[in-house]
């Protein structure tokens, strides 16, 4: 059965080097449109549910194309606000083997980031919705928009929606001090956290074990301590982190694991190996928007976890932001059958 999710964020405009090509080569860019909450939307509406993005943009021609690229995907576009000055734009640099990709922000006045709860309807928004998923990227993108994520939380919980949030911590857009002192204050309207180590340490102050997800090293039972930790502190339903061992920019294992605070199991998914890597940008989003499709579709968390790292698992190999795989697709490379071979 078809649920109602809203997600709010920021999308952008991207720009990319073609042909794996250095900003310094390149004489032309790719174009396409994404952004973390927009990407799960854009998940979420192809596995069938019904996915309402919200957020703002400028009333011009390039925040149109943006409209357009979200209605393309059958995401649900009369909450987005027509203000502000103009549309975020990201450039990315897509690195392959051991150099690594990389994202120039030019997203400063962004509609999104002036824009305040008066631009909004969250009563409206949030009537009969199941699920509001947000990230830790849209607060820090400015103190109004902090403000504002906080009023659509307060709204959602008034209205009994579950709220899931990735916690995405970004170093070029705010400190982990000021991340902290704003992340902390909202996790009290979260029900489901999605981040990995470094985001529980940079966002929520939570010191890491033996993990270093600079190199890969994955220690489980740090993410099981961390987990406990989390649930203690927030009364979290589900601590959820997706595990992204990077042997070169071309080539990760790829995973996840959860954490249930009602069974108090901790569970960790199959592994794929990803090789070669078309585009990791918005790996993370694909994985979140699986994993809310799983718990929405009734699955057990575990199944969930496993429907998520599926989903995100084939995103790898798709240019853009948007995972646009369906339900069948990650039926069933979850289902074990990983061969690509040709579907005829």
């Amino acid at each position: 059965m078809s649920k109602k999710v809203v997600t709010m964020g920021e999308i952008m405009l991207r720009l990319s080097t073609p042909n794996n090509e250095k900003f310094i080569q390149a004489d032309e860019f790719d174009v396409c449109y994404g952004g973390g909450e927009a990407n799960v939307a854009v998940s979420l509406a192809n596995y069938g549910h019904n996915a309402e993005f919200v957020t703002a943009v400028p009333d011009n021609e390039i925040g149109e194309c943006a409209v357009a690229a979200l209605r393309k995907y059958n995401v649900g576009t009369q909450n987005i606000a027509k203000c502000g000055e103009r549309l975020g734009i990201y450039f990315l640099e897509s690195g392959s083997s051991m150099r690594p990709s990389k994202v120039v922000y030019d997203r400063a006045h962004s509609s999104i980031s002036t824009a305040t709860a008066a631009d909004f309807d969250f009563d409206k928004i949030f009537e009969g919705a199941d699920w509001f998923h947000f990230t830790g990227i849209t607060p820090a993108v400015s103190d109004s928009a902090a403000v504002l994520t906080e009023e659509a939380l307060k709204a959602a919980k008034k209205h009994g929606v579950k709220v899931s949030v990735d916690l995405n911590f970004r170093k070029k857009l705010w400190s982990s001090e000021k991340a902290q002192k704003v992340m902390k204050n909202l996790m009290q309207y979260v029900d489901v956290c999605i981040g990995n180590e470094e985001d529980a340490e940079l966002v929520l102050g939570y010191k890491p074990g033996n993990t270093d997800v600079t190199s890969g090293d994955l220690e489980l039972a740090g993410y099981k301590s961390i987990f406990e930790q989390m649930v203690a502190d927030y009364n979290f339903e589900y601590c959820i982190s997706s595990l992204r061992v990077s042997h070169s920019a071309s080539d990760n294992g790829w995973s996840a694991c959860i954490y249930s605070r009602d069974t108090k199991e901790f569970y960790h998914s199959k592994e794929y190996s990803i090789h070669p890597i078309v585009d990791r940008v918005g790996g993370g989003d694909s994985f979140a928007g699986g994993v809310i499709c799983g718990l929405l579709d009734g699955k057990d968390f575990k199944a969930a976890l496993e429907y998520g790292v599926a989903a995100s698992a084939l995103k790898h190999t798709i240019p853009g932001d948007f995972n646009l795989v369906s339900r069948k697709e990650v039926e069933t490379l979850a289902g074990g059958d990983a061969s690509g071979r040709v579907q005829r």
